[in-house]
């Protein structure tokens, strides 16, 4: 019997969507602590999906004139906010895990919502972990949510978190 339950437990990807906001440090510390690995073979993936430049070269015919040197500092401080934000959140999951985490790490260029809905089909996720600002319906409707975007497009069932008013940092910094 046991053999059969073995065989009925898959493996699961946990995607977890993280950005520059407290909100989805909080979502992966709650994911933590909460929707623990069953197995050593169950993996967290943690995703970052980098906003696509919002400036190009002449050569795309916008009319604004940036030198390649400037694109290129524009990229690095892309690449390094990424690099920042992911090592912020491989140590949350070492510091806040009461077990061993399997973690794989993505980054993605693109618009949040379509990166992180595309992600979870090509990893064939069995759940998508995000944060939420918790915007108010005026808010939203100008801002658009990533998270309504994700649980009405992706295959798998989404867990958002609200991180609770008035509560700390989820990794004690800011």
């Amino acid at each position: 019997m046991a053999d059969d339950d073995q065989a009925v437990a898959k493996d699961r990807k946990i995607l977890v969507a993280v950005d520059e906001g407290e909100e989805s440090m909080y979502a992966l510390s709650w994911c933590l602590k909460n929707l623990a690995p069953r197995s050593s073979k169950d993996t967290l993936i943690l995703l970052y999906a980098k906003p696509p430049r919002t400036v190009s070269s002449s050569l795309d015919g916008t009319g604004y004139m940036f030198s390649a040197d400037i694109l290129a500092t524009m990229d690095k401080y892309s690449d390094d906010v990424a690099a920042c934000i992911i090592e912020k959140a491989k140590r949350i999951c070492r510091e806040q895990a009461d077990y061993e985490v399997k973690v794989e790490v993505k980054i993605e260029s693109g618009d949040p919502r379509d990166v992180i809905c595309q992600v979870a089909q090509k990893i064939d996720a069995d759940v998508l972990v995000m944060g939420t600002h918790g915007y108010g319906l005026i808010k939203r409707a100008f801002l658009g949510s990533v998270s309504n975007h994700c649980a009405q497009n992706v295959n798998c069932p989404v867990l958002i978190v609200k991180k609770p008013k008035g509560s700390s940092s989820a990794c004690g910094t800011k």
